[in-house]
């Protein structure tokens, strides 16, 4: 298993080795053990799991969840590929705004941790790409929130020649600094206080 921080503090990608033969490929996408030598604790309690798939050219987020009983997520592309950006919508984090896109595919098998109040978005690159999320909490509406996601101030690079697709949510999402000035956005120390309690109760 590789393991690489990414530029935003928290959130890593694991990429596992694949193994192929003449029926297809094996991979196992986790590793309690990478994760726990990176982290330094184990991989949360898992309180939901959940799958989307999307058409090519379908764009999900910026989301994150309110504090508290915010959410943490371990995702990974289980068919197709998608371009996934993680985005530090933290109020006061020392990277505020900043994002880092990771190509993930199903042939690859790499998955990103996405730490509590990071913002998480990605764009299906093919049809039926088919993403899974492990959680650690379970959804809850009045916790959801989400950030527009061609706020110019965030500047993501969604990828050219992509006819693309977003929800309603998504396209009246308000502007990373909307969202700032309307206490919208998770406080990065409590983001933190939370991501250490996490299931250590």
């Amino acid at each position: 298993m590789k393991v690489r921080e990414l530029s935003i503090p928290g959130a890593y990608a694991f990429t596992p080795e694949v193994f192929h033969d003449d029926r297809g490929a094996f991979t196992s996408p986790f590793h309690e053990d990478a994760f726990g030598e990176t982290l330094g604790r184990p991989l949360f309690p898992v309180a939901q799991a959940s799958t989307s798939r999307s058409r090519r050219g379908v764009v999900r987020g910026v989301h994150f969840t309110a504090l508290p009983g915010s959410m943490a997520k371990y995702v990974q592309c289980a068919g197709g590929r998608a371009l996934d950006f993680v985005i530090d919508v933290r109020a006061g984090s020392p990277t505020f705004g900043r994002s880092e896109a990771v190509e993930l595919a199903a042939d690859e098998g790499t998955a990103l941790y996405l730490p509590i109040g990071v913002g998480h978005l990605f764009v299906a690159l093919e049809d039926d790409t088919t993403m899974v999320y492990l959680l650690s909490a379970a959804y809850r509406a009045e916790k959801e929130r989400a950030v527009h996601p061609l706020d110019p101030q965030l500047s993501l690079e969604l990828p050219a020649g992509l006819e693309l697709s977003m929800s309603e949510r998504d396209r009246t999402a308000p502007t990373l600094a909307d969202a700032l000035a309307q206490g919208l956005l998770p406080d990065y120390g409590a983001c933190l206080a939370e991501e250490t309690g996490d299931g250590r109760d």
